[in-house]
């Protein structure tokens, strides 16, 4: 039985989309600005999030736009994230070199050096939503519907996961890409789009407009 998309989020051009219809917009803004109102937006009243890269917080935004599907009343370990990009941290190596660069004002900060890690998101992810299921990260040229689909698909076929939250979220100094979205197994009583690559690069190309 192929897993089901339960729902789905794009987050682009300042826009956050889920399932398709606009939920939030703040045209203009710069991303510091728009991630903020987007967090106030949603009011999921976690701290943590002031603290994270702006990566991360895309990846936090677009999994508290989903958060009201997810299933919890699965055991804990049942929910993987297997999340991917092209870029890895790149703005935050960035941020990070401007740290080290001039011997005479040397301020490396820990608080930015820990999110020079893209797998760091799938982290705060899972300690927001209590997911202790598989937690992986991926780096791909582009997004990669094949492959995301083939893993996550695998995990639940072998009931190694019941659900899962998947996706791309992908920055760059010149913008960012979000696209992440909530499967889970079971039968299909409510026509939601099967799991498979075609299905994930139609919604993906969609979000792309």
């Amino acid at each position: 039985m192929t897993p089901v998309i339960e729902t789905y989020c794009h987050i682009r051009n300042n826009h956050i989309f889920r399932d398709g219809k606009l939920i939030f917009e703040l045209p203009g803004a710069d991303l510091k600005v728009f991630l903020k109102s987007a967090y106030k937006f949603l009011n999921p009243g976690y701290a943590r999030f002031y603290k994270m890269d702006e990566i991360s917080k895309l990846g936090f935004l677009a999994a508290e736009v989903l958060s009201p599907a997810f299933n919890r009343e699965l055991p804990q370990e049942e929910t993987a994230v297997v999340l991917s990009n092209t870029h890895s941290t790149w703005v935050t190596d960035m941020h990070h070199q401007e740290t080290i660069n001039n011997d005479k004002n040397f301020f490396p900060s820990p608080a930015i050096f820990v999110y020079t890690l893209p797998n760091i998101m799938t982290g705060e992810i899972s300690i927001r939503h209590n997911f202790r299921g598989e937690n992986a990260f991926f780096i791909f040229e582009k997004f990669d519907p094949e492959f995301i689909s083939n893993y996550t698909n695998h995990l639940i076929m072998s009931s190694k996961a019941s659900s899962c939250l998947g996706g791309y979220v992908d920055q760059t100094p010149r913008g960012y890409d979000v696209f992440v979205y909530y499967l889970r197994s079971g039968k299909n009583e409510e026509g939601k789009p099967e799991h498979n690559a075609g299905e994930l690069r139609r919604l993906y190309e969609y979000g792309n407009g």
